[in-house]
């Protein structure tokens, strides 16, 4: 379903059509495998852009800054408008909306992206903030999508505590990692391998202990990913 095309918008994709270089627009589409067009703009220039746009916004509530979210996206023409919805939601003066009333956007925009960048953005950047808020709702949720159909959302359950460091809920990351243990998926083996090796940071004596009790489900990728950056025993 399109959203009404806001002011906001329009103006944004003016802005990154004038920071963009045609000549990169086709080998960025190729390399992302991407069926919808890139104008050329790359990541420095984009992320100026949206400073420039978003740094003084505000909305009166969660339900007018989603609205100028899915506008953004759900009319987006070139791929750089949907990762500028993106860091629209991360704007600061959307601090206060990061609670589990966002998910359903969330959750909409990785459906219908249903590709790694899209994914791993938003997942990588927002899950966190509202699994510290909302706790137990926000933890069901997680686990309720790690069985879910979409391999996406089974990513982004396996991903959502990248942030959490050593307040990483073990007993959550190896519950949303379980239903994807014996998938031939490669974005779930890789993610399950990028998920325990950020743990690894924090604890790489039980990412290790983990790998080697698992050893038998896990995939090489997945074995490989989680321990690259520690020695194994």
């Amino acid at each position: 379903m399109l959203a009404t095309e806001s002011e906001l918008a329009v103006t944004l994709r003016a802005a990154l059509t004038e920071a963009a270089d045609s000549s990169r627009a086709p080998g960025m589409q190729a390399y992302m495998k991407s069926a919808m067009p890139y104008l050329g703009v790359s990541a420095v220039p984009l992320r100026k852009v949206c400073r420039n746009l978003f740094a003084d916004l505000s909305w009166p509530d969660t339900s007018a800054w989603q609205a100028d979210v899915l506008a953004i996206w759900r009319n987006a023409e070139f791929r750089e408008e949907r990762y500028a919805a993106i860091e629209l939601t991360g704007a600061r003066g959307a601090r206060a909306f990061q609670r589990l009333g966002a998910l359903g956007m969330y959750e909409e925009m990785i459906v219908s992206g249903a590709w790694w960048d899209y994914v791993d953005s938003i997942v990588g950047q927002r899950f966190w903030p509202i699994l510290k808020v909302e706790g137990e709702p926000m933890r069901q949720t997680m686990l309720a999508w790690s069985t879910d159909s979409d391999i996406w959302k089974r990513r982004s359950a396996i991903l959502c505590q990248l942030k959490g460091k050593q307040e990483t809920d073990l007993d959550l990351l190896y519950a949303c990692i379980e239903p994807s243990l014996d998938s031939k998926e490669f974005f779930l083996r890789k993610a399950i391998g990028w998920a325990l090796r950020q743990y690894a940071w924090t604890d790489p004596a039980e990412v290790r202990r983990y790998v080697a009790e698992n050893t038998e489900r896990l995939s090489g990728l997945s074995r490989r990913e989680a321990l690259k950056n520690i020695a194994v025993e």
